[in-house]
């Protein structure tokens, strides 16, 4: 069983950066691939950015592409989620997830992860 928390969110104003932590816990990741999603009141979960755990492939939701990298410690069995330039349209509750299914198109799917984070509120101020 893999169990995930994240850490890290909060208040901060536009132009400002953050950075999420999700730690698993549980077995050892080999070809899994970690996601980042974000879901705002009322609306639907929303692709932000995986990456692939063996060789750190990376995608990202055109939203978010040039202002927030995903990354990973292999050690640590933590990825992270740093986030720069916010804007107010960022403000979301944020998700990590994972899924054991090798790297394919499906990474933008929600529904294709097997594991979730309790999430963490992320709140952009003008």
């Amino acid at each position: 069983q893999v169990q995930l928390a994240e850490s890290g969110g909060g208040l901060v104003s536009a132009g400002d950066s953050l950075r999420l932590s999700c730690a698993a816990s549980g077995r050892t990741f080999s070809g899994d691939v970690m996601g980042w999603f974000r879901q705002a009141p009322g609306k639907e979960r929303e692709f932000v950015a995986a990456i692939r755990w063996n060789d750190v492939g990376t995608i990202y939701a055109d939203s978010v592409k040039g202002r927030f990298t995903i990354s990973r410690d292999y050690a640590k069995k933590t990825w992270y989620l740093q986030m720069s330039s916010l804007k107010p349209e960022d403000t979301s509750t944020y998700y990590c997830a994972a899924s054991p299914r090798p790297w394919g198109p499906w990474v933008r799917g929600a529904d294709e992860y097997t594991y979730w984070g309790q999430g963490t509120q992320v709140t952009v101020s003008s």
